[in-house]
């Protein structure tokens, strides 16, 4: 029984880490494609459905460390995702003023080739029981540009809709109501961005800390 569990668990990760893979190999296939040929401004537009596709799929990630199919922490995974989730969605789908901003170019290409880079290494051991070298530190590698190009976008790009949020009050919860609660949305990106003081350095170094743990094992393999 055990066995059988365990081939489903493989089974299930392989399909499951491929398919996001080939999600985000068409995010930034179309990105590169309409940076080129139309400019920054149209990105967004050519990648939407494909980006939200991909990017609300690694809800399931959380669900994954919940269940104990993937050992990476909880604490590590739900940080990530969620602030990736409030720009997919609490941002750009909210705000379509910013969307012809350059930093969605920058954003979802560095989204996207992190994510393909990841997808593909964790998909590779599921089929194989292992990733080449050279996928394992590109793993632990291209985040050292790719983690500062993509928060810096995150960052800009909450900053930028902050005017649209507090002219447009889109999702305030006003009192008085039924509820006797009250939400601003402008607050509380304010009080996003604010998280980015402490969380950025705190996953970069663990992500620093993992890089050298995972090359330093391949080494001695």
């Amino acid at each position: 029984m055990a066995g059988v569990l365990s081939l489903l668990r493989r089974l299930y990760l392989t399909v499951y880490n491929w398919t996001v893979f080939f999600g985000w190999s068409q995010v930034l296939f179309l990105a590169v494609k309409t940076l080129k040929d139309s400019g920054h401004e149209h990105v967004y537009n050519a990648v939407e459905k494909p980006l939200q596709l991909a990017q609300t799929a690694a809800v399931l990630e959380i669900l994954h460390g919940l269940v104990g199919l993937v050992r990476s922490p909880i604490t590590a995974t739900l940080p990530q995702i969620g602030s990736r989730l409030y720009l997919t969605w609490g941002i750009l789908y909210s705000f379509p003023e910013i969307r012809s901003n350059f930093l969605v170019t920058s954003l979802v290409i560095s989204w996207s080739i992190t994510e393909i880079i990841r997808y593909s290494f964790f998909g590779m051991k599921e089929v194989l029981g292992f990733a080449p070298s050279w996928l394992m530190w590109l793993r632990y590698s291209t985040f050292l540009l790719l983690y500062p190009t993509g928060i810096s976008s995150e960052v800009g790009l909450v900053y930028f809709a902050l005017p649209y949020m507090k002219e447009s009050e889109k999702y305030c919860i006003r009192m008085p109501n039924k509820w006797n609660y009250s939400f601003d949305n402008f607050c509380a990106a304010i009080l996003v961005l604010g998280t980015y003081i402490p969380g950025s350095p705190h996953m970069y170094g663990y992500m620093l800390g993992q890089r050298k743990k995972a090359l330093s094992k391949s080494k001695r393999e």
